[in-house]
C-alpha cells in the first residue's frame, strides 16, 4: 500500500543479485495494490523482492517452489 502518490520500483532479484524481473517501474497513485509474478521461466529457489520509493525501501525474501 502507498499512503501518497510516489514513483515506485519493485524488482525481483536472484541470490546472485541479478535482476530476475521488474514488476513495477513508474508513478503510482496512493492506494493498495496486488501484484502477480509469472515465475514460470525461473528456477525454484530463493529470491528477493525489493520495493523502492523516494522515502521507503523494503526487501523481502521469498522461496519459489515449483
Amino acid at each position: 500500500g502507498l499512503p501518497v502518490d510516489a514513483t515506485v520500483n519493485i524488482i525481483v532479484y536472484d541470490l546472485q543479485g541479478r535482476i530476475a524481473a521488474e514488476l513495477v517501474s513508474g508513478m503510482k497513485p496512493a492506494g493498495y495494490y496486488t501484484l502477480k509474478w509469472d515465475a514460470s521461466n525461473h528456477a525454484s529457489g530463493i529470491y528477493f523482492v525489493k520495493m523502492l520509493t523516494s522515502a521507503f525501501t523494503k526487501t523481502q525474501k521469498l522461496m519459489l517452489v515449483k
